[in-house]
């Protein structure tokens, strides 16, 4: 069958305005568009004529709902003690609300897809503009999208009303970013600004088939004038995304080369892997469990049913001539499938359905929440998925991310280390620092390494250059003499503290004009022009730029990681700077090292060649441009390095000290340095003083052998003080990490779990993904949650059984691959023991109690086959059997699982080791299974067996002697049991809104309307065949003593659950009055022991180097709390203040 398959072709080309190159022939331009899909977006999973089987299908995918299918189906087949409505008619509801439930979602998909398909659309055909609609668009078409419009499709921009060819657009729609950012055209299409310039362009583009990834891109574009071509590689930059939106710029033009299902945008719409709660899978099993008692019981009564009618005194009555039957396969299946349909309610078939709702509610109240709203950036809290909610409850283990998550991602130039020497910021000026310590000297004339220096930061970068009053096209026809009425935008918020810092001394970047780059020194203007860029990436840790000056001397300007650039260095004062560095480090501050290479015309040529090469390239374009990239950033001539500041965020050192209280174990992942990283984390409270340190790093971990020497040497050192109080910190680099999680696993997550915390710097993304999977599967399950804020931590989000994004400065790729997102760190400490509590414990509760309430209700036909002599007769008349889960006990449980709060807000937060009772699925466990269960039992008997008593002797409950039958006897069970069931919820209830008093009196008024109804009218025999049940229901309770009954069976059933809530309440009392009594003593003897630890000097901007004796006094003068007693400062290393 394989000659039958078309391969698709690893690239495609598209012809411009369907015009063929001049070497080919008409017919391959026109017919292009055949080959590809058209620009119709169809998000939507059904249609008017698929829903209905394809929604059934999809339903009764579903075990539940298929079991209950199959009893429905085999009630119409045998002869059925119960109607088949019994089954069907629940069964017919659950589906029916599902269906309109998502038929209302596919229809709003189905509007959105026509407002978007039907949008109008101007393309440019032989030289005029046509309007279409935007589903109309094809590949090759030349498409003109205006200021404010979106891009209908994926396009290679062809020109643009800038001169320069430059439009700038927002991509919020497509990865969250708010900040504008620069596309261009390539220099050969940039002079077509008017249809009927089209007319003249021949061109053809040859790009690879559409991928999902929104940041790569490799094309090329052939442009033909006359017998002439050009060659120019395509790239992110110069594609223009369906989703984004021009800005800034009045129109654009571009050719069409992904439409409809091929853009990325379309392609990223996928549905994410999906996950499961452990409340979810404890359900599942719940329910196999509860199949297997139902067959179980099944079975049982089929045998004893056929024992009865084979004992001749008591299987054989008289006035039933044919009672016996022959024991053959068709019988014995036929009653083992009566009693099954018999017993079959013990299974909740309302279940599915009403967590389904109650998880959907219960996600809209983040959104809701105002205490996690965000006032600066005007965001609520999101949850882009309902299924996790009650996994919020569960978290044992936190992996967070550094930059952007616990920090403000907000950088601030601080100090500098130029040509050996150390330089800082001061009151927005340079001042040069005393090598001695003392005070720093301004510098008011810049030396020649100096400007070199500011030279290179305010050209080694990506920035692009706003004007606030630049309304059309940017900045590019505005200037401004000291820069301050610029913004500058970037991707890199170090590359924007750069030249902003430079703007504050005198070195203002103006933007990039006719390829060149602008920069002005103390007012004198000099330009570069741009060569190449060589964009950074993970793997290299750096990013460069060539640029050829006025006195055409070519540059290579690099900065990065200092692993990264000072090895490839060789002069300047390599070694003096990675001390420089090392200090910075100390210090908390984020460092980045920087050199220079000078090319004679010979190499750059052949650089240049080399580049155009690889850029040009269809295939392996990416391992061509890295491979060009190592052999052209070598030889550098080292010209120092910078440090800027990024400051914590509010409230993490608390929020990390609160959920550690909570038993929740907090892991930073960070690719920052290891001095960097371990500053910031004794700043954030996630390393505190007291902590051990143990060290795996590269230091001592050479090889796979010595790494595991060391791991076995942390052990044991745990393991000798493990009788002590003393808590462990471990500290891991990426270099041993690869060692550690490739061959000694076992070994390395055994120290993991012996440590309070966990510090792993110099990762990378997949490391850090690496190490969540590595807690994430170890035999004790723990739940893990993993929160970043950028690219980078996307792998370990989506790895992690909760996945938390914070919408930060680094673009939105970590919120969009989120379970739940927000917009500070610190609002972590009410997501999980907040809502995660309220979240698990209420859906547990509703999930226990669906089993519990079916338990209490069908056993009661057990019981009475036993009295029935196993005859498949029911107690219940099918009314009761049909409506008991739909509408009888449904409505005040599921206000229960919206509204109750056990334990108030306050208290929640206040007291945060209360977040462990509910971990490890404790609600659901085999203690709560059998206790609920039980106490199902001990109802279902008092009901039973209470109502037995009440008929026992034939006694007659009216003065005219009147007797009751069998529905009498099954009507009051049946209201003992709606009355004890919703009681027992009100002994579970700790909170009582308004909405909980009305779902009790809408189903106390609606179950007795119903009833009443139902018992007092006569039903067309269409619907009801027998009038059985005519007047039943009022004639029974038209007794005091059957009133009388009621109350008393109520009260006896529940009085277990009393006992049992008075004895909980009164533990919990009594271990809050014993924790407060240990709080006062523990403050009476030891009153310092609750001061607050103090931060590191990180938060405070830094104006000087300190000494010992200097870091004391500016944590006192700085940080401490004035009310505090006593100030504990940390002892001051060489490692780390």
């Amino acid at each position: 069958m394989d000659c039958f398959k078309r391969e698709l072709p690893t690239d495609r080309t598209i012809y411009v305005d369907n015009k063929p190159s001049p070497s080919e022939g008409p017919e391959v331009a026109i017919h292009q568009h055949h080959h590809y899909p058209n620009n119709r977006v169809v998000s939507s999973k059904y249609t008017v004529w698929n829903f209905i089987p394809k929604n059934l299908f999809e339903q009764f995918r579903r075990i539940a709902n298929f079991y209950f299918l199959c009893v429905g189906v085999i009630q119409l087949i045998i002869d059925s003690p119960v109607s088949p409505a019994t089954s069907i008619a629940p069964l017919v509801f659950v589906v029916t609300v599902t269906a309109i439930k998502q038929g209302y979602e596919d229809w709003l998909r189905h509007k959105a897809d026509n407002e978007v398909n039907n949008r109008k659309a101007f393309i440019v055909h032989n030289g005029k503009l046509t309007q279409v609609k935007a589903q109309n668009i094809k590949v090759g078409d030349i498409v003109k999208v205006k200021v404010n419009q979106g891009f209908p499709c994926d396009l290679v921009m062809l020109s643009s009303h800038d001169p320069e060819g430059k439009c700038y657009v927002t991509t919020a729609n497509l990865d969250g970013e708010t900040n504008l950012k620069t596309h261009f055209c390539v220099p050969e299409t940039r002079e077509f600004q008017r249809e009927s310039d089209f007319t003249k362009l021949c061109a053809t583009i040859e790009c690879q088939q559409p991928i999902p990834d929104l940041y790569k891109f490799i094309g090329r574009i052939t442009v033909y004038n006359n017998s002439d071509s050009v060659l120019k590689s395509l790239g992110q930059e110069n594609v223009l995304l369906r989703g984004a939106r021009l800005k800034n710029t009045p129109y654009i033009y571009g050719c069409a080369i992904y439409t409809g299902p091929d853009t990325k945008m379309a392609l990223n719409s996928k549905a994410k892997i999906t996950k499961f709660s452990r409340v979810e899978r404890g359900m599942n099993n719940y329910l196999i469990i509860f199949l297997v008692i139902l067959l179980v019981e099944a079975l049982v009564s089929t045998v004893l049913a056929y024992w009865y009618m084979n004992q001749d005194r008591i299987g054989n009555p008289w006035y039933i001539p044919d009672a016996k039957q022959s024991l053959n396969a068709k019988n014995v299946i036929s009653d083992f499938l009566s009693f099954m349909i018999l017993y079959n309610y013990i299974i909740p078939i309302s279940l599915y359905v009403t967590v389904e709702v109650q998880k959907f509610v219960g996600s809209m109240y983040l959104q809701w929440d105002l205490e996690m709203y965000d006032e600066e950036m005007d965001t609520a809290c999101q949850a882009n998925t309902s299924d996790l909610n009650e996994e919020l409850g569960q978290v044992e283990y936190l992996f967070t991310d550094k930059t952007g998550t616990l920090t403000e991602n907000d950088m601030q130039f601080r100090q500098c280390s130029i040509k050996a020497a150390k330089y800082q910021e001061v009151g927005g000026h340079l001042h040069a620092m005393s090598p001695e310590g003392g005070q720093s000297i301004p510098v008011f004339h810049f030396s020649p390494e100096i400007e070199e220096f500011l030279e290179l930061l305010a050209l080694c970068h990506t920035v692009r250059v706003d004007h606030h009053e630049a309304n059309q096209t940017g900045a590019s026809a505005l200037y401004s003499h000291s820069g301050m009425e610029y913004e500058y935008q970037s991707s890199s918020p170090d590359e924007k503290a750069f030249v902003e810092a430079c703007r504050r001394y005198g070195v203002v970047f103006h933007g990039t004009r006719e390829d060149h780059l602008e920069v002005t020194f103390h007012g004198e203007m000099r330009r570069y022009k741009l060569l190449h860029v060589l964009e950074f990436d993970a793997t290299r840790k750096r990013m460069s730029v060539i640029i050829q000056k006025e006195n055409d001397e070519i540059v290579l300007l690099c900065k990065g990681a200092e692993t990264a650039v000072l090895k490839i260095g060789i002069s300047g004062e390599i070694d003096k700077t990675n001390q420089h560095i090392h200090d910075y480090a100390v210090l908390g501050l984020r460092t980045l090292a920087l050199g220079k290479r000078v090319f004679s015309s010979s190499e750059y040529e052949s650089v240049d060649r080399m580049l155009t090469e690889a850029r040009n390239a269809m295939e392996n374009r990416e391992d061509k441009l890295n491979e060009a990239f190592q052999a052209i950033e070598k030889d550098l001539h080292i010209m120092g390095a910078t440090a800027v500041e990024d400051r914590l965020q509010d409230g993490v050192p608390e929020t990390i000290t609160t959920l550690r209280r909570a038993g929740i174990k907090v892991w930073v992942l960070t690719g920052d340095k290891e001095e960097t990283a371990v500053n910031i984390s004794y700043s954030a409270g996630h390393i505190h003083d007291g902590m051990e340190e143990l060290r795996v790093t590269k230091v001592t971990c050479t090889d796979h052998t010595k790494c595991g020497e060391e791991i076995t040497k942390n052990i044991h050192r745990c393991a000798s003080r493990s009788s002590s109080s003393q808590q462990f910190v471990l500290i891991v680099d990426g270099f041993s990490l690869t060692f550690a999680l490739s061959e000694h696993t076992e070994m390395f997550r055994k120290l993991c779990q012996m440590c309070a915390a966990v510090l792993c710097c110099r990762m990378s993304p997949l490391q850090k993904a690496e190490v969540v999977k590595l807690m994430k599967v170890a035999s004790h399950t723990p739940v893990t949650a993993a929160i970043g804020d950028g690219a980078n931590d996307v792998s370990m989000i989506q790895e992690a059984h909760v996945g938390l994004g914070i919408m930060g400065k680094e673009g939105r790729q970590a919120v969009r691959n989120s379970d739940y997102a927000f917009a500070k760190f610190r609002f972590l400490q009410r997501l999980l023991l907040v809502h995660g509590h309220y979240f698990y414990y209420r859906l547990a509760t509703l999930v226990q109690y669906f089993f519990y309430k079916n338990v209490a209700f069908i056993t009661m036909q057990l019981f009475f086959a036993f009295y029935s002599a196993f005859s498949q007769q029911s107690l219940l008349v099918s009314f009761h059997l049909m409506f008991y889960n739909i509408t009888m006990t449904s409505l005040p449980i599921f206000i229960y699982s919206l509204f109750e709060q056990h334990i108030s807000q306050h208290d929640l937060l206040d007291k945060p080791h209360l977040y462990k009772n509910i971990t490890r699925n404790s609600k659901l466990d085999k203690k709560n299974f059998l206790q609920w269960n039980i106490l199902g039992l001990w109802h279902v008997f008092v009901f039973f067996f209470g109502v037995v008593f009440l008929f026992g002797n034939d006694v007659s409950l009216w003065p005219n002697g009147k007797m009751m039958d069998l529905w009498s006897f099954g009507t009051i069970a049946y209201t003992v049991n709606v009355i004890a069931v919703n009681l027992k919820l009100c002994l579970e209830t700790y909170y009582w809104p308004l909405p909980m008093f009305m779902a009790y009196v809408i189903t106390g008024v609606g179950n007795l309307g119903m009833t009443l109804v139902y018992s007092m009218i006569r039903w067309p025999s269409l619907l009801q065949t027998l009038q059985d049940y005519y007047m039943v229901y009022t004639t029974s309770l038209s007794s005091g003593t059957v009133w009388l009954c009621i109350v008393v069976l109520a009260v006896i059933a529940l009085l277990p659950d009393l006992l049992i809530r008075v004895h909980r309440d009164t533990t919990n009392r009594i271990a809050e009055s014993t924790n407060r009594r240990r709080k006062f003593l523990w403050y009476l003897f030891y009153p310092f022991s609750f001061c607050k630890r103090v931060h590191s000097e990180s938060s405070v901007p830094l104006q000087q180097p300190l000494s010992a004796h200097s870091t004391r006094k500016f944590i006192r003068d700085h940080v401490a709390d004035n009310d505090s007693p006593v100030i504990k400062v940390r002892s001051v290393s060489t490692t780390r203040l």
